[in-house]
């Protein structure tokens, strides 16, 4: 529901619109909710639209948020029609809800494949992962019928990509007629340290030593959980792992906890919706992902001087931390030996955080974009 009273107190300030499936836990989400606070302190009225009611982050009482379901169109049978008449159906709902708005973000692809009809004016596609990746194509893809239809969506509209990683693979993906740019995700460091100061009681889980290791990551073959558990086996295992998350393979990679003789060091504590706790007390931040497209935990942990290690994945982690940080993807014996070194020596891995990541000045970037 609209926040009605931020609605008619600001409604004389200039509009931005950012569009999403939902607000359930995920990097996006949380992405989208943090740049909303950045257009508000650049006196924007921000609205966030969500075409499914789930949520599962505290909301910004500074945002105006809104659902309009999707669901009663799925009863269109041809996909095309059904995105042009939701698209038509959404643009009306805000044209009367909130007004015309001076720029919408449209927030990833099924979102994407419905906003390519909406008639809103200074609408820009948020890139949030690789192309390639997301969708499975190589380089015999490139007259694809995936590819065509990519290349309809977002030939159309101005895409920003959260990486130059992302933008590089979106171009290499869907050809040189995309019209993009990289803008990184933002990041409220003092909202971070705020929530990182929140307490929690670890000693349920680590018993004899509050030391571990973290990972903070959905469940999916992206992050590599199982090159993690592989990888922190063959480690010197001097502190528990945990495991911040959830999804579809959650229960394989407790078997393979299993498997590995392992089960009692590491520890898995399900999706949390405030892990910044759980990264200010880790011994370190370690991530495994195969691909990426802007990695959040990075700069939150270093919001957090929290030390970190990373795969050296297509996009993200090495546009924010040192070749002495990062190790090859799928490489179990050299992540093993960097989680043991990290497990040492956790100051060799502490980077400060970068302040051009702040919201207000991530916001400033998509207004001097769409004004240039």
């Amino acid at each position: 529901m609209v926040n009605k009273e931020n609605f008619d107190k600001n409604n004389h300030k200039k509009k931005v619109l950012l569009v999403i499936n939902c607000l359930q836990g995920g990097g996006a989400e949380r992405s989208v909710l943090t740049l909303g606070q950045g257009f508000y302190e650049l006196g924007y009225e921000v609205h966030i639209l969500r075409f499914k009611p789930l949520v599962e982050y505290d909301l910004n009482p500074n945002l105006n948020y809104h659902v309009f379901r999707s669901k009663p169109f799925k009863v269109i049978p041809a996909e095309k029609i059904r995105h042009q008449l939701f698209a038509r159906a959404v643009d009306k709902y805000v044209l009367k809800k909130i007004g015309k708005p001076d720029i919408v973000l449209s927030n990833l692809e099924p979102v994407d494949k419905i906003m390519v009809y909406s008639k809103l004016p200074n609408l820009m596609y948020v890139i949030r992962n690789s192309v390639s990746h997301k969708f499975g194509l190589n380089d015999s893809d490139s007259s694809s019928d995936t590819v065509q239809k990519l290349q309809n969506i977002y030939e159309k509209y101005p895409c920003v990509c959260v990486s130059k990683g992302v933008e590089i693979d979106l171009q290499a993906s869907l050809g040189s007629r995309i019209n993009s740019t990289t803008i990184y995700n933002s990041f409220d460091k003092l909202l971070i340290e705020k929530m990182g100061n929140e307490p929690i009681d670890l000693s349920d889980h680590f018993l004899e030593s509050e030391q571990y290791l973290l990972h903070v990551g959905s469940f999916k073959y992206q992050k590599a959980h199982d090159v993690l558990l592989k990888a922190y086996a063959e480690s010197s295992m001097v502190y528990p792992l945990v495991l911040l998350g959830q999804g579809r393979l959650f229960d394989e990679t407790r078997d393979l906890a299993k498997e590995l003789n392992i089960s009692d060091k590491v520890i898995f504590l399900g999706f949390n919706k405030n892990p910044y706790p759980y990264m200010k007390h880790a011994r370190g931040l370690v991530l495994s992902s195969r691909f990426e497209g802007f990695v959040r935990v990075i700069p939150e942990a270093l919001a957090l001087n929290a030390p970190v290690i990373s795969t050296d994945c297509q996009s993200g982690p090495s546009e924010m931390l040192p070749a002495t940080s990062l190790v090859p993807v799928d490489d179990v014996v050299s992540l093993a030996t960097k989680m043991t070194e990290l497990m040492v020596h956790p100051e060799n891995f502490r980077v400060d955080f970068d302040e051009k990541f702040l919201p207000i000045n991530i916001a400033q970037q998509y207004v001097d974009y769409l004004e240039a």
